[in-house]
């Protein structure tokens, strides 16, 4: 997670097939076997291009759910990890959701903002049936820079091993901690809903991901700090991302964009008001002159990082499915664990509606 294209691998140098392989160290371990799930190994084709994405319309899943939730928790047990955000679930399968289940789904994930999904086989359903589950709330974006799956441009691959760590790339080494708080792509036109995370291999130790409620971020600012928010609108850029992506050699598949949003937003099913901003791609409030909009984002953008008695830590075991809803929570990976161990997982992301401005 992070911004997109800091957890993706690069891979070794350019071959002829136009497919990006960036410099590498010699990888120390000899003994290394590689991925436990080769066929979602990152690739980065410089010759790969994707139009620019046209509005649609956008009806939430969660807009149909029965909101007793029968057949997402009947045989199923849930245990919030605190008031506002995060729920571990066991004893279901997201897999063999119909669409009932799945509209529930979206709806919970909503309610909960997190919700943490053990013991499930969904990393070996395959990928069209993943594909097929995720697309059920809405289009999936394909990334314009991550590495993604050879002839599944719907995969955004996370993946870091001893042969390269891109936290390093990413940020400055002047910088004392790794923490980069961030909703996904929220550049984008229509910014992700209910959005899928699967782990495929997971260090011993950390790698764990940091999630905060937004809705919860929005309630504990005062009324009349709520009245000066709403109405306002923000940028939101895809330009550093791209640039990144340039210096290092890997592609822009898409040119950048900026989108204006609103500062905060209302979710289209609970109705709930949510900040919408993020230290990763929210650049300026408009309308504001430059001290204006600095001091006003980062106050909240350290309103959200310093939250944390409405956050959440989402922690991996072996068939661990995280779902959360980006329209109303920001995350943060954790690059605590070992140089040399492999961390790699798949999102995918489905495309929302277009925010919807908070009123008084």
């Amino acid at each position: 997670m992070a911004p997109s294209v800091t957890e993706t691998l690069t891979t070794p140098s350019t071959v002829a097939n136009g497919v990006a392989k960036l410099n590498l160290k010699e990888a120390k371990d000899k003994k290394d076997d590689g991925p436990s799930y080769p066929f979602y190994y990152p690739q980065f084709d410089l010759s790969e291009k994707f139009p620019p994405i046209e509005i649609f319309e956008h009806t939430d899943a969660g807009i149909h759910a029965d909101k007793a939730k029968p057949h997402l928790l009947q045989n199923a047990t849930a245990r919030d990890l605190n008031p506002y955000i995060g729920t571990i679930i066991k004893g279901v399968q997201i897999s063999q959701l119909g669409k009932e289940g799945l509209d529930e789904l979206a709806l919970y994930a909503a309610e909960r903002k997190l919700l943490i999904f053990r013991n499930q086989d969904f990393k070996d359903i395959g990928p069209e049936r993943q594909i097929e589950i995720a697309r059920h709330f809405g289009p999936i974006q394909r990334h314009p820079t991550s590495g993604n799956v050879k002839g599944y441009p719907e995969f955004h691959v996370v993946y870091r091993d001893a042969n390269l760590d891109p936290f390093k790339e990413y940020f400055s080494r002047d910088r004392a901690e790794r923490v980069n708080w961030h909703s996904d792509i929220t550049y984008e036109k229509q910014p992700p809903c209910t959005t899928f995370f699967f782990v495929l291999d997971q260090p011993k130790l950390g790698g764990d991901t940091l999630f905060v409620s937004q809705v919860e971020a929005y309630n504990r600012l005062s009324n009349e700090f709520k009245k000066r928010l709403e109405g306002l609108r923000a940028v939101h850029s895809a330009v550093a991302q791209a640039e990144h992506s340039t210096k290092r050699g890997g592609p822009v598949r898409r040119e950048p964009i900026e989108t204006e949003h609103p500062l905060v937003r209302t979710h289209p099913v609970t109705g709930e008001k949510a900040l919408f901003v993020n230290r990763g791609f929210t650049r300026r409030i408009v309308g504001f002159k430059d001290e204006e909009s600095d001091l006003l984002l980062q106050f909240l953008f350290n309103h959200i990082a310093k939250g944390a008695d409405f956050q959440a830590r989402a922690t991996y075991k072996p068939g661990t499915v995280v779902v959360w809803d980006n329209r109303v929570t920001a995350h943060s990976a954790t690059g605590d664990f070992a140089s040399n161990e492999r961390r790699h997982a798949v999102r995918l992301t489905p495309h929302g509606e277009v925010p919807i401005p908070a009123s008084a």
